[in-house]
């Protein structure tokens, strides 16, 4: 699989040629639907563009019926649903989320992205494909010049971001809820807001509301104007 030496921008070429099974079903899902995104899905920014991140939000891949189709993410599929309500909650965002691209949803001091930017089958990129991607991810880090906070989605995006960001997994293990400091930045950790892991209780939206509870007050404490308490 060829490999980027570096990614110099934030954001996958719509015809990203670097990760062969992912092309390859880009143009499977391209030739059944094209009318649908099929690229690489950007990162979603609040108003203001990347000089107003202060918190980013690290998902795991686009899904087939979802950012893929869309080109949003987390746009589409039941993930979003829990996702953007609690992004509202702490007041990460404005408007109403509908699930489309044209909703007229803006977020405040955060934005979404993923690991992984294009579909993979199955909802499961492999380690190459998480290692190739990655490089983007960091791209992604290191354009946003006010950023102080990361919510990482599940482990495969924690374990993606701590690399990105140059640190060691063992001393920034994933758990639910935990908290840690790399350089600046605070980590906080949750299960991803799955359709599968909010069915079978793994995850709750109350344990899922903890976890940007955090955040917000931690963003609240470092100078005083990240979003205020609960809408709740």
């Amino acid at each position: 699989m060829p490999t980027p030496a570096a990614a110099r921008t934030p954001e996958a070429p719509r015809d990203c040629p670097l990760c062969p099974r992912l092309v390859a079903f880009r143009e499977e899902w391209r030739a059944r639907e094209p009318d649908w995104h099929n690229a690489p899905v950007e990162t979603f920014l609040p108003e203001g563009g990347r000089e107003a991140v202060r918190l980013l939000v690290v998902g795991l891949a686009p899904g087939v019926r979802g950012a893929n189709r869309t080109g949003r993410p987390f746009t589409g599929d039941f993930a979003g649903d829990l996702l953007y309500a609690t992004l509202d909650e702490f007041g990460f965002s404005r408007g109403t989320f509908a699930a489309r691209p044209d909703d007229g949803l803006t977020l405040t001091g955060a934005a979404v992205t993923n690991a992984v930017r294009c579909v993979p089958p199955q909802n499961k990129p492999v380690g190459a494909e998480i290692n190739t991607c990655r490089t983007y991810l960091a791209a992604t880090l290191a354009s946003l010049p006010e950023l102080q906070a990361v919510v990482t989605l599940g482990r495969i995006a924690h374990d993606s971001t701590v690399r990105a960001l140059g640190a060691k997994l063992s001393s920034v293990p994933f758990s639910h809820g935990g908290a840690h400091d790399v350089g600046a930045l605070r980590l906080f950790s949750s299960y991803h807001c799955s359709r599968y892991n909010t069915n079978t209780g793994v995850l709750t939206p109350e344990m899922f509301r903890d976890v940007f509870r955090a955040a917000a007050a931690h963003l609240r404490s470092r100078d005083g104007t990240g979003p205020q308490a609960s809408r709740r």
